[in-house]
């Protein structure tokens, strides 16, 4: 955020981006939206431009004391970010958007029977995914027929449609629906194709982009025209919205769990002698060795036990050794469950390869723990690694067992990094002011009132903050001074 006396024409980037207004109070008067910051940002700074504005815009013009800008890869992100800061904000001098219009939303109730794909406008807190939202919303809709066909997935309105339904369902009658509704599809089959669309939603669009492709050349190569100008809309329309370069939206989802069933089968997988209902995965975020935290998670019953969520920050190991931060949280883990005589977990999965695996199997070796169950799960290929052999344990990408480890992978992973960016947060929250020797909480805050921000405090001399601040000296006032010098240029 910078003070309008602090606008410069070649600080502000030829990109498309999203910029905000504040008034004197720090409060948000205006969000837009623009292909060049530069150009759009230079109609509201340049005063020859002023007495052309009709009254409103020159009450803005007036009212702005800061301004943000926020630079983005395209013109859809800004209307995205544009429209959520809007509804975030309310500020006074929007009217476009202000109103109750909403982008579509993509959602699917994966716990459903024969689960499909819906439009909505809200999320909401009712277990199913949502994807977006999506600015076009002719192209979505097109997309997703399309999608819906190509799948087989149905497209009719009951919740759960039967034999009745199917005699009335012209999708059958095209042979675009798979039927679930009469058994032409088990239940497990027909949840796979709609993960297959998930994936696809999320980015994963080469295969089926290149059987478009394929569809759209020989279409031409027949001289069907029109039909590879319609197979070309569908690939251009798929990349523009699901593709990884144009992927802006954010996912609200309900993780849908194996269960009893896929423990079982785990334990038959694994060839281990106790059914293994209570599992612990351990993960590790580490970004360039700073703010380095681990996760352990707990499933029973291949359900999340979240109540027995444990996180570490990394304590003993110093600059960047996955190895030794597994090892470290691992023995911390069940050190702690020895000295308090607690129940150990059937299995521990470590989110890691033989390396990972064999660091965890040490640490369980000096706590005379060796004969716990302890395997690794490399995410690349999901390899499953045991201390049995150098081989690892591949099982067939639909197995529930499987699904079961990824999910409690994926909640190690989450809750890791979710841990390591409040850690984050909270050090950019801190002000430098923080750092200072000698500034208390106290002076701190008066320090921040009476300067606004450290930028202003850099501009003063040591007699220039005495005189603001009763009760701070020269000699403190110097060595602020000598401080932010040193410390921030």
């Amino acid at each position: 955020m910078k003070h309008k006396t602090e606008y410069r024409v070649s600080d502000i980037e030829h990109k498309p981006g999203v910029y905000i207004f504040r008034d004197r109070f720090n409060d948000v008067i205006y969000v837009g939206k623009a292909k060049s910051l530069r150009k759009r940002l230079a109609n509201y700074f340049q005063p020859s431009r002023k007495n052309t504005f009709d009254p409103k815009l020159r009450s803005l013009i007036h009212s702005i004391e800061y301004f943000e800008q926020f630079i983005v890869r395209n013109e859809q992100e800004a209307i995205l970010l544009e429209s959520k800061l809007i509804k975030e904000f309310a500020p006074r001098y929007n009217v476009v958007l202000r109103d109750d219009k909403r982008f579509l939303l993509l959602k699917i109730n994966i716990n459903a029977s024969f689960p499909k794909l819906t439009f909505a406008r809200l999320k909401k807190d009712d277990g199913s995914m949502y994807f977006g939202p999506f600015p076009r919303a002719s192209a979505l809709r097109a997309t997703v027929n399309y999608l819906n066909q190509y799948f087989n997935l149905r497209s009719c309105s009951p919740r759960l449609p039967d034999k009745k339904d199917w005699k009335h369902c012209s999708d059958h009658i095209l042979r675009y629906c798979s039927a679930p509704c009469i058994g032409k599809i088990s239940k497990d089959n027909y949840k796979d194709k709609v993960y297959e669309l998930i994936r696809v939603i999320e980015g994963d669009t080469k295969e089926l982009t290149k059987k478009l492709e394929d569809k759209m050349n020989n279409s031409a190569n027949k001289k069907h025209y029109e039909q590879a100008a319609k197979f070309r809309d569908i690939t251009e329309n798929i990349n523009s919205i699901f593709g990884e370069k144009n992927r802006t939206f954010e996912k609200k989802s309900m993780v849908v769990y194996p269960g009893i069933e896929a423990v079982k089968e785990l334990m038959e997988n694994l060839k281990i002698t106790q059914l293994p209902r209570v599992l612990e995965c351990f993960d590790i975020s580490n970004i360039s060795g700073s703010f380095a935290v681990g996760s352990m998670v707990q499933f029973v019953n291949g359900l999340p036990a979240k109540k027995q969520y444990r996180r570490y920050r990394i304590k003993y190991v110093n600059g960047i050794d996955d190895f030794k931060m597994i090892k470290e949280v691992v023995k911390r883990r069940y050190q702690r469950l020895q000295d308090e005589n607690r129940i150990f977990p059937d299995l521990i999965v470590i989110d890691g390869g033989l390396g990972q695996l064999h660091s965890a199997h040490q640490a369980l070796q000096e706590l005379g723990l060796e004969q716990l169950n302890v395997i690794g799960l490399a995410k690349k290929n999901e390899e499953i690694f045991t201390l049995a052999s150098n081989e690892s344990i591949v099982l067939n990408r639909h197995q529930s067992s499987l699904k079961l480890l990824q999910a409690i992978r994926d909640e190690a992973h989450r809750f890791a990094n979710s841990y390591h960016q409040n850690l984050r947060q909270k050090r950019i929250q801190n002000s430098v002011v923080d750092e200072i020797p000698g500034i208390g909480k106290k002076r701190k805050l008066e320090i921040l009132k009476q300067f606004g921000s450290i930028n202003n405090l850099k501009k003063k001399n040591a007699a220039e903050i005495a005189d603001k601040l009763p009760g701070i000296g020269v000699k403190l006032s110097q060595e602020i001074v000598d401080y932010l010098k040193n410390e921030c240029g």
